[in-house]
């Protein structure tokens, strides 16, 4: 249940404007750090403004994730052997759809974010001779324990960017690639695609 209810704020949390993003220099967990805090306030301070408008809140979204989540990576690790040989385009259109859908299913959360939340930062682990950097954070919350999640980092030409969010020592990555293992064997990667988008395959079961 609480990996749930924080879905999107977790992706949302990889953090920062398009424009913050340009801009930031640092460590993952530097880059964690600085720009929790931001999305956050935003979040808080434009809750009436997302509630009257949800389509700014899903293009506010949109731009912290385009900032630091390298979502085709990601959606490729999703695919795993399905993704091998795949078109670029296919992938690419495979993770947006894949966003949208859990936007769609949990974006109204976000409106309830507690003003009180923090994400502290507690190690940066090099992975792979360096190559990956597992950044370990805890979100504190005012009433209940603290949620225990880790971001996953790779290095781009772009810089780091995250690809896989693990809550509660569950893999982002690994849980949707078993929900969609066993609908890749019967159908191809544009038809889930075309399924997530129109809302009649939702990517939680």
């Amino acid at each position: 249940m609480i990996r749930a209810a924080l879905t999107p704020l977790l992706f949302t949390l990889l953090l920062g404007s398009s424009a913050l993003a340009t801009a930031a220099t640092g460590t993952p967990g530097e880059l964690v750090e600085t720009r929790s805090s931001a999305v956050l306030k935003a979040l808080y301070e434009r809750r009436d403004e997302f509630k009257q408008d949800p389509s700014e809140l899903h293009a506010f979204v949109d731009a912290q994730l385009s900032g630091l989540f390298d979502r085709e990576y990601s959606a490729r690790l999703v695919l795993a052997r399905h993704a091998r040989g795949a078109d670029a385009k296919d992938v690419s259109a495979f993770a947006e759809a894949l966003t949208t859908n859990l936007l769609r299913r949990y974006g109204d959360a976000l409106l309830d974010v507690d003003p009180g939340l923090k994400v502290s930062v507690k190690a940066e682990t090099p992975l792979r001779d360096g190559k990956i950097i597992r950044v370990s954070t805890e979100i504190l919350r005012r009433a209940g324990a603290a949620v225990p999640v880790d971001y996953l980092f790779h290095e781009t030409a772009d810089g780091w960017r995250a690809f896989d969010v693990i809550v509660e020592g569950v893999s982002y990555v690994q849980t949707y690639r078993n929900r969609f293992e066993q609908p890749l064997r019967t159908e191809t990667i544009p038809q889930i695609t075309a399924r997530l988008a129109s809302g009649a395959f939702n990517a939680e079961e």
